[in-house]
């Protein structure tokens, strides 16, 4: 008897926790259109399927606002292990009054949901899936995963911001990447108030001579879209999260999605370029600056030291800069990171 109780039990709560998942709808395509006016939305959207036959699917939230509008698009954890993004974006739907909601609020927090299972930067097949935008439809499995996206998710958008982090083995300041000669994405950029703003319009190619990253490719399509870089790898930063989620509610203001008066404040750091400084040799790296730290040309960047610990080389800023991110990790082969170097752009 007590045998069967116990069956019993573990069947009802099995199916309560089924019955709840399955509250959450599953569908192939998103429309605003498709969702009540004046709610929150939960839904899964598939994009394709995994070696079970299941739906491949991500998480979607849909602030649908109480009056028409236009559509604000947030996506995180393109990059599995780049998870500040996620909360972020819980955050901002848990500070939204959608019944003053002028507007769709969309948000996937976890576009790469087979990276993020796996604590791994990279798709299933160790591509990068943020450099092979628009894919192809008959490709392989990255390929096929960034033309759903391209075509499910993008279109849907008006404006866009993408939330990354730094990688494995690096750590970055909060920066915004967007090009500042478009005054829409200049000023959404301020607004977020970065550390630092490297500017570029998003046209870089990857690999193949087609391929681009998720924000090159959602400005290809006319969507007013930026990069957001908060902080360090597979870790929630609350520092970050605060600040990303005040900045995103400070842009919906601008954009009137919402009701306020917002000012635009002058950026801090407006960089024209930014690079990585790259080893010579292999050893153990100390990086010796810290982040948002001005350079000098010439300034020590890091020291190198050889198995013994003696050191075999130090490193110089190649010109005056800021540090935008850095290395953590001491084992360098020759060619690793040592700091991502953004150049201060000359002030009119």
């Amino acid at each position: 008897m007590g045998r069967r109780l116990c069956l019993l039990v573990f069947f009802v709560m099995s199916w309560g926790l089924s019955a709840q998942k399955m509250d959450i709808p599953i569908m192939d395509s998103l429309k605003p259109s498709y969702f009540e006016s004046g709610n929150i939305h939960k839904v899964w959207l598939k994009l394709g399927e995994d070696g079970f036959s299941n739906p491949i699917k991500v998480p979607v939230l849909i602030a649908k606002g109480v009056e028409e509008g236009q559509v604000f698009g947030l996506t995180a954890a393109i990059h599995g292990n780049e998870l500040n993004g996620i909360p972020i974006i819980y955050n901002l739907m848990d500070s939204l009054d959608v019944s003053k909601l002028k507007g769709t609020v969309v948000a996937i927090p976890g576009l790469n949901p087979l990276a993020i299972a796996n604590t791994q930067r990279e798709y299933v097949d160790q591509q990068d899936l943020n450099r092979l935008f628009p894919g192809k439809a008959e490709g392989n499995r990255s390929q096929q995963m960034a033309h759903q996206i391209g075509k499910k998710i993008i279109p849907l958008f008006d404006y866009h911001i993408d939330l990354h982090t730094a990688s494995f083995g690096r750590v970055n300041s909060l920066y915004g990447r967007g090009d500042m000669q478009d005054d829409t994405l200049a000023n959404m950029l301020r607004i977020l108030q970065p550390d630092i703003i490297v500017s570029n319009k998003g046209k870089a190619s990857f690999g193949e001579a087609t391929a681009q990253t998720l924000r090159a490719f959602a400005i290809s399509k006319g969507v007013h879209s930026i990069t957001m870089e908060y902080g360090n790898p597979q870790v929630f930063q609350q520092e970050m999260i605060k600040r990303g989620t005040e900045g995103i509610l400070r842009v919906l203001t601008w954009l009137k999605f919402t009701d306020g008066e917002v000012e635009v404040l002058e950026a801090k750091n407006i960089c024209s370029k930014s690079y990585w400084v790259f080893t010579q040799n292999g050893g153990y790296l100390k990086v010796l600056v810290d982040l948002n730290q001005m350079l000098a040309k010439g300034d020590t960047i890091a020291i190198l030291t050889d198995s013994f610990g003696k050191i075999i080389e130090e490193y110089k800023a190649p010109e005056a800069g800021i540090v935008v991110g850095k290395s953590t990790n001491p084992i360098s082969v020759s060619g690793s990171r040592i700091i991502h170097l953004g150049i201060l752009a000359k002030r009119p």
